[in-house]
């Protein structure tokens, strides 16, 4: 289910008898055509999206089943959104940043620290993000939040991608991720002071970064 772009905070996503799309409460902006809203607090799927989490599991992202025959405007927070087209691989992205996704594509949870063991932990923390993180998998899209606008970076495996920890955004496809202490970075650019962490991602896939260091 593609979604539009109509501008840079706005996509459009079209609604046919059958099938479903879930987005976040408060997000549809307005809709032509017999479309239908739900709260979904059991879980779309085996329950697994209750259990989409920041930190623990109980602490779940409002979400909307949408249904029904139309289109529907999204949009939230005067946010700019991503759209990011999954063909069969994962999106691991913070529930808080989805705006919208499709109904076929596969919910769950990811441990911070399976990715980078105790470092992984640390990301999560040095982040804002938490212990857990969610993840999207399938063929589907997914319209993503950011601020001031995102860039996507790929990721090959001769040509690693060093990333702020507080610009990331989400990753996709087969991407090992570590977060390392670098001394003096912030004051080399002349972001900060002291101690300071690079989130290094390898493998083969692609990031998504953000023009800010803001939190949604």
């Amino acid at each position: 289910m593609p979604f539009r772009e109509v501008n840079s905070k706005m996509v459009e996503a079209t609604i046919s008898p059958g099938q479903k799309m879930f987005s976040q409460r408060g997000a549809m902006l307005a809709y032509r055509g017999d479309v239908t809203f739900t709260p979904n607090t059991a879980g779309g799927q085996g329950g697994v999206m209750s259990m989409i989490g920041r930190r623990v599991a109980d602490e779940a992202t409002p979400l909307m089943t949408v249904e029904g025959n139309g289109t529907v405007m999204f949009g939230h927070g005067g946010h700019h959104i991503q759209v990011v087209d999954l063909t069969g691989d994962t999106l691991y992205v913070e529930a808080d940043r989805l705006l919208a996704f499709d109904g076929t594509l596969q919910q769950g949870t990811m441990f911070m620290g399976s990715q980078g063991g105790v470092m992984g932990m640390v990301r999560g923390q040095v982040t804002g993000q938490g212990l857990f993180t969610t993840t999207l998998k399938g063929h589907g899209a997914v319209a993503v939040m950011a601020h001031g606008g995102v860039i996507e970076l790929p990721i090959t495996p001769n040509r690693p991608v060093h990333v702020d920890p507080q610009a990331y955004v989400a990753h996709h496809g087969d991407v090992r991720n570590k977060l390392s202490t670098a001394l003096g970075w912030r004051d080399m650019v002349g972001r900060g002071s002291g101690e300071a962490f690079q989130l290094e991602l390898s493998g083969n896939g692609a990031v998504y970064v953000q023009a800010s260091e803001e939190k949604l």
